[in-house]
């Protein structure tokens, strides 16, 4: 993994390193392997993982044809800023 580091500022380097590994689920994946995993728990976690990942294709595709309805986007919680577009 290389991330490049402009005008010295090792911050904004780091911040996208990270969001970088994030992506890439190694933190996700030190998790896992921080501890000794049973087999049999291997297996129920990876299967679980899997019909969330089928759920979420059928549910994006459902979207995509108009089977079902878009979730509403989420208005912000009361003290926090509005997105720009909408400040007008």
């Amino acid at each position: 993994m290389l991330v490049t580091v402009r005008d010295n500022n090792i911050d904004q380097a780091l911040k996208f390193l990270k969001k970088k590994m994030q992506r890439e689920g190694i933190f996700r994946e030190m998790k896992l392997r921080s501890a000794y995993e049973k087999p049999s728990e291997r297996k129920v976690r990876e299967k679980a993982e899997a019909i969330r990942r089928a759920r979420k294709v059928a549910r994006k595709t459902a979207i995509r044809e108009g089977l079902i309805a878009a979730p509403k986007p989420k208005t912000p919680a009361p003290g926090q800023r509005k997105p720009a577009f909408a400040q007008r």
